[in-house]
């Protein structure tokens, strides 16, 4: 095995760190390891949850109900907030997270079953909110394609969240959807910049990629925008005009932003990226993290959290706000529509047939 601090090509952390719950953990001896050992491969896991949409009463999400139809991500970006959720499952915040991805198989047929069952209230459901559902297994096992078919069936209106061009694979079900003002897309751009995209966000989408995802998605009449996270004072927050006029001129309508977040070990794992890929930057973007997050790398109190706080804060509060309307994009994303929810009776309906 590496030892944790090797970069490892098309990976975003280097290593996996203890997890926080676990009494015993591994720690590689830089003796014993062999830096040309082959960089570790994804293995996929069956997930046995037996309910798939999740819900919140988070103050400062934007969202009650949600749908991941994996755990973990090998998307591999090394600021992921989500990362210390593996941590419940045993695994480690690290490579772990990126590396043993939990696919929930049943996804289409759990939805399927508790959005028939009289109990559902008709809401929009986000698609995302932990990890991708575009992550490169989707293109084999469609899991999200599936799940967006039965969405479909029901007329449930979706709201999807993602980092992949491969989001215009499913326009057909997207712009059905559309239809009945019950989707739109949030594209993911945090830079426009492909090389620090490559060792930021290995397997995600290049950024011309998710500009021309954004082209696709608004030609076929879906709603689309997009989110500028996470924003990092000192490395990404001068990006924030151009990300915006270059996803303006795609044909995208809204855009939001969230500053970085870095809980529990994601906040080490940032650091070490950063010594080992912009040691000349290290102090200065984390010292204004630090000044957005009262000192620390981290601030979870809701209300500060996604916004931040102090004079770095307001200023890229203020940056955004203007290079929004500079280039006419809206800061309140659509508003999705439950008016054509429908609970078909007996064998299911064509996709595309009538009520």
């Amino acid at each position: 095995m590496r030892a944790d601090r090797s970069p490892i090509r098309g990976r975003g952390a280097a290593g996996n760190p203890a997890n926080r719950f676990e009494r015993i953990s591994y720690v590689p001896d830089p003796e014993c390891t062999d830096p040309e050992d082959p960089a570790p491969e994804t293995q996929f896991l069956t997930d046995t949850s037996r309910s798939i949409i999740a819900y919140n009463d988070s103050p400062d999400v934007g969202f009650d109900a949600s749908l991941n139809p994996y755990r973990g991500c090998e998307h591999g970006c090394i600021y992921c907030y989500a990362r210390p959720t593996h941590e419940y499952l045993g695994f480690s915040a690290g490579l772990d997270f990126e590396t043993k991805i939990l696919v929930k198989e049943d996804a289409p047929d759990l939805l399927r079953g508790e959005l028939a069952s009289a109990r559902w209230n008709p809401q929009v459901v986000a698609i995302s909110g932990v990890t991708d559902p575009y992550q490169p297994v989707e293109r084999r096992l469609m899991l999200t394609r599936r799940c967006l078919e039965v969405f479909l069936e029901f007329r449930n209106p979706v709201a999807l969240v993602t980092k992949n061009f491969l989001v215009t694979r499913d326009l057909d079900l997207l712009a059905e959807l559309a239809r009945y003002d019950a989707a739109s897309v949030t594209l993911s751009v945090t830079t426009l910049d492909g090389d620090l995209s490559r060792i930021m966000e290995p397997r995600t989408s290049h950024p011309n990629r998710r500009l021309a995802a954004v082209e696709a998605l608004a030609q076929e009449g879906v709603p689309v925008g997009v989110l500028v996270a996470p924003v990092i004072p000192g490395l990404t927050d001068h990006e924030i005009p151009a990300i915006l006029t270059a996803v303006a001129r795609a044909g995208a309508s809204f855009a939001g932003y969230t500053p970085v977040r870095l809980p529990h070990a994601v906040a080490s794992l940032f650091e070490e990226w950063l010594t080992r890929h912009y040691p000349d930057k290290k102090e200065k973007v984390l010292n204004r993290i630090r000044a957005i997050r009262g000192g620390k790398l981290n601030d979870s109190r809701f209300g500060s959290r996604m916004q931040g706080e102090g004079i770095f804060a307001e200023q890229i509060a203020e940056l955004f706000s203007l290079a929004c309307r500079k280039a006419g994009l809206s800061e309140e994303g659509p508003d999705l529509s439950t008016a054509a929810f429908r609970r078909p009776s007996g064998p299911q309906l064509p996709l595309f047939g009538s009520a």
